[in-house]
């Protein structure tokens, strides 16, 4: 069975090859921004739970100050 990030990968490599114009504005914003795809595969389950779990926090914090 194929890793994920790798097949995302391929989807990318082929959508490269079949489209090398339409890509270019795609591929400055994801440099600029970074993508949920890219930031969460790049991450265990464990750390992504931990992250998860602050954001949750934070919002609940920040809900109960004001």
């Amino acid at each position: 069975m194929s890793d994920p990030k790798d097949l995302r990968e391929n989807l990318k490599q082929k959508e490269l090859i079949n489209n090398p114009g339409g890509n270019l504005r795609d591929s400055l914003n994801r440099g600029e921004n970074g993508t949920l795809q890219d930031f969460a595969g790049g991450m265990s389950t464990k750390n992504l739970g931990i992250f998860i779990l602050i954001l949750i926090v934070a919002i609940i914090v920040g809900w109960l100050i004001l």
